[in-house]
């Protein structure tokens, strides 16, 4: 019994002091939003952590908030330039350079949340973002999160009709920026999420969009701006990416690309429901301020809803006549699935208030 026990203290102090095993890639990721942001808790650091768990670390993702590692608007530019590994951003940031980007990124009379996760990951959605980033950027591209509706604004002047859109200064981006500015005459402009508060408090724009209930309410726009305008039909839902260069992602093993993709759609699911948490939560809370709740005529927010739809029609048609059919066939697979989701989802309960 003795020596068993001496055998057994040297096995465990064997295993006890043995040096940790490196991993065998390491990844680093910059991000399209600042360190500690809702956003970025939510997605980032909860893909690198189920990377880490679901690969038994054998790939190691050292994430980094906007500005630390390249900016925030420059995160796919730095991954295709090869300084870094990995980037995770939103489609959202490039509608200028391509607007096929919003069609994924989702736009003003774009579908519901729960209907854009069904498009991705069964309607093939995923699949025409991947062909598009390999094709287009020579990057490999892994959804990595999809978001629940935004909050149309946080205004200093009130918001009812789209009439009242008319001049405002709005912080906003995407395709809701364009449809602003040539269909209702506002005045959009684009800052990293890490400047918006400051420039809400200051009055340098009169009204903002970042994101969700749930994700606003901790940066605290509600402080200094008196109205909440309603409904987020300038951003139905949303999606985020993670990228890296198609080589980067070539020379991974088949069972490690298997375990990553597997990482991404969990962060994607369990972010999805901890924003929808996060937002009812949040919705409760912003009654308990200061802040004035707005919501717009049904038939107004409509107004914008259908703008949108007619602004990505005409891209697409613009680019299919130039030779460029993809965003004409990414959109057409998109209001497709979004027809038969709305003709054919009558039977879901909707939990609303009597």
């Amino acid at each position: 019994m003795k020596k068993l026990n001496i055998i057994a203290a040297s096995m465990l102090a064997l295993a006890t002091f043995s040096p940790v095993q490196a991993a065998e890639y390491e990844w680093k990721m910059t991000a399209g939003v600042g360190e500690g942001s809702f956003l970025y808790q939510n997605f980032m650091e909860r893909f690198a952590q189920n990377v880490s768990t679901l690969t038994s670390d054998r790939l190691n993702i050292q994430s980094f908030g906007a500005g630390v590692l390249a900016p925030a608007f420059e995160a796919y530019q730095v991954v295709q330039d090869g300084v870094i590994e990995a980037g995770h951003s939103t489609p959202s940031y490039l509608v200028n350079q391509d607007p096929t980007n919003a069609i994924f990124a989702s736009f003003p009379g774009g579908m519901s949340p729960e209907a854009t996760l069904h498009w991705i990951y069964e309607g093939g959605g995923e699949k025409m973002l991947q062909d598009f980033r390999r094709e287009e950027m020579g990057l490999h591209s892994l959804v990595v999160g999809v978001g629940t509706s935004e909050i149309m604004a946080h205004s200093n002047v009130r918001i009812e009709t789209v009439e009242d859109l008319k001049g405002v200064k709005y912080r906003t981006s995407g395709a809701f920026a364009a449809v602003l500015q040539e269909e209702f005459g506002g005045v959009p402009t684009v800052v990293p999420g890490s400047e918006i508060y400051t420039l809400l408090q200051r009055k340098g724009v009169d009204a903002i969009e970042w994101s969700t209930p749930g994700a606003n309410i901790t940066e605290g726009f509600h402080e200094v701006a008196p109205y909440l305008i309603m409904p987020g039909v300038h951003q139905p839902s949303f999606l985020w990416e993670v990228f890296v260069k198609q080589e980067t992602w070539d020379a991974l093993p088949a069972d490690l690309q298997t375990l990553v993709t597997a990482a991404a759609k969990l962060t994607t699911y369990e972010g999805f429901t901890r924003f929808g948490d996060a937002d009812v939560k949040a919705m409760a809370e912003f009654r308990e301020t200061k802040v004035e709740m707005v919501q717009m005529d049904h038939a107004e927010s409509e107004k914008i809803r259908e703008a949108g739809r007619n602004w990505a029609k005409k891209k697409a048609a613009a680019l299919a006549q130039e030779g460029n059919p993809r965003m004409q066939e990414v959109l057409d697979s998109y209001l497709a699935y979004q027809s038969n989701w709305a003709e054919n989802s009558g039977y879901l309960v909707r939990d609303t208030a009597e």
